[in-house]
């Protein structure tokens, strides 16, 4: 499974992820910071990689508009704010788990919660 991280979610988050061996790249690194929800969406989708947001609302209804328009992508993985974004290791392991589970990846127009 690879990840894109959006930009709400810290870089250090991608380097855990990498030492761990899991391919992760953050908005941060791909400089993509300012980019609209959408253009995150796409840089996802492009690279073939899950979104992983704290943004939930928007990146569903990309999802939604996505399968209404039949353009697929890799899955959105929401972090929910049960864990502290400034807990890097916590969220790194936790998605480094989800990765074993789900070594494919996600279907497309899945959403998924970690």
């Amino acid at each position: 499974m690879k990840f894109y991280l959006d930009e709400d979610l810290s870089q250090k988050i991608a380097e855990r992820l990498r030492a761990r061996g899991i391919d992760a790249v953050s908005a941060h690194e791909a400089k993509a910071e300012g980019f609209s929800d959408a253009q995150q969406f796409e840089m996802a989708t492009k690279q073939r990689r899950c979104l992983v947001t704290r943004n939930r609302n928007d990146f569903i209804a990309l999802t939604l508009n996505a399968y209404h328009t039949q353009q697929s992508h890799y899955g959105v993985l929401i972090v929910p704010y049960s864990y502290p974004g400034d807990q890097f290791g916590r969220i790194a392991k936790a998605l480094g788990e989800y990765a074993t589970t789900h070594p494919l990846g996600l279907p497309t127009y899945t959403v998924d919660f970690l």
